[in-house]
């Protein structure tokens, strides 16, 4: 019975290398995280809007909100879907039936550009809560960013 022993000579066939070469995968994943970080700020914003300015700290928050947009020519979006002053007492109503798991209707998140009127903006804050959404939260930059 022949036994091969680890030695300094060999045949013409080398060893096979029980080292993994971590280096390409370690910058396929550097890569893939900075593009990551460029584009998910992209992601969050459908409508542009120019948010006032504000301190206050971010919201925990359970499930995806409903997002209310009203842009600078007082356009009024609903989840990236446009909606006319008339069309949104019947848009929200729907929203409004929907109920998490402790029986509440969903956080919505109004973004409004900061040089509208405030008429305009307490005008989708009415139908809001006359469809009784009342758990809404106005988004605003946080300390310029």
């Amino acid at each position: 019975m022949a036994m091969h022993l680890p030695s300094g000579k060999s045949r013409g066939r080398r060893t096979p290398m029980a080292e993994i070469n971590v280096t390409p995968l370690v910058d396929v994943m550097l890569v893939l995280l900075i593009i990551f970080m460029v584009t998910a700020p992209l992601l969050t914003a459908g409508v542009p809007v120019d948010l006032p300015e504000s301190r206050a700290k971010a919201l925990d928050q359970d499930q995806k909100p409903v997002q209310i947009a009203i842009d600078k020519a007082g356009q009024v979006f609903v989840d990236d879907q446009r909606v006319t002053d008339a069309g949104l007492a019947a848009a929200l109503e729907p929203i409004a039936a929907r109920k998490d798991g402790q029986g509440k209707p969903p956080q919505i998140f109004l973004r409004a550009d900061q040089g509208l009127g405030y008429g305009k903006v307490m005008r989708v804050m009415g139908e809001l809560n006359r469809v009784g959404l009342n758990r809404v939260s106005l988004v605003t930059l946080a300390d310029g960013k």
